[in-house]
């Protein structure tokens, strides 16, 4: 049995069981997926100062939960707190936009993002460009009208998301869309038929691609950039990061 840490750096927990549902769907007989909520933050990340308080709690939360786990999941689009996340820990560490992206450019050349708020732009496009995928990304295609409810905005503005995805294939080119955001998680799976080009989950990218991580077995990087840095004291942060920092665990 692989025990896969299901991060959710949002603070809202039906957010968390709906990204638990779609990965239920795709994981392995042998996967456990664990669902953790941030007990503090915003309701959903939609900037990059936002983006910023979610991956410090995300790193909080996998340095209390690390053990045991063979993989984790950052369960944000736009991957809050990713890269400390591989600094700081031995387990591989997943990104749900870098693993979302990386499965399209297994499908096709150029991938859309396809997204429900405006706000969520330029830290999109800014996470793209961090995972040094600007040249295969076809565009970003941005609701613009307001919603009621974060939480039912898939169901709310699914023809509107629908008509985005095929706006990104006409007119930018898009090989694959990417229904970006874990508002939007499930929603692939239930469009994909209206799409005429393969629809990325990244929930659902995110748990395969952690499964292929824990079955490849990497070793923890002992040089390069992603190397554990040097133990460090601290003041006020939570034990058990103060202790990872500190190389005081395992």
């Amino acid at each position: 049995m692989s025990r896969i840490l299901l991060l959710n750096p949002n603070t809202s927990a039906g957010m968390t069981e709906r990204m638990l549902a779609v990965g239920r769907t795709v994981a392995g007989a042998g996967t456990e997926l664990v669902p953790l909520t941030a007990p503090r933050g915003v309701p959903y990340i939609a900037s990059r100062a936002e983006a910023q308080i979610g991956g410090a709690v995300a790193l909080e939360m996998l340095a209390e939960h690390h053990d045991g786990a063979e993989a984790a999941i950052i369960a944000a689009f736009g991957d809050p707190g990713l890269f400390g996340a591989r600094e700081l820990f031995d387990r591989p560490v997943v990104g749900m936009a870098e693993a979302a992206m990386l499965t399209a450019c297994m499908l096709g050349q150029r991938f859309a993002l396809v997204t429900f708020a405006t706000a969520l732009g330029p830290w999109y496009a800014e996470c793209v460009a961090a995972h040094g995928l600007t040249g295969r990304c076809a565009g970003i295609r941005l609701l613009d009208s307001p919603f009621r409810d974060v939480g039912a905005v898939q169901n709310e503005k699914e023809g509107l998301l629908i008509d985005l995805a095929h706006r990104a294939v006409a007119e930018d080119g898009a090989d694959v869309v990417i229904l970006a955001g874990a508002p939007l998680a499930g929603l692939a799976a239930r469009v994909a038929d209206r799409i005429p080009v393969p629809v990325v989950d990244p929930i659902a990218a995110s748990v395969k691609q952690a499964e292929a991580l824990i079955a490849l077995a990497p070793r923890k990087a002992q040089a390069g950039t992603f190397r554990r840095p040097p133990p460090k004291p601290t003041l006020g942060l939570p034990e058990a990061l103060a202790r990872r920092i500190a190389h005081d665990n395992p």
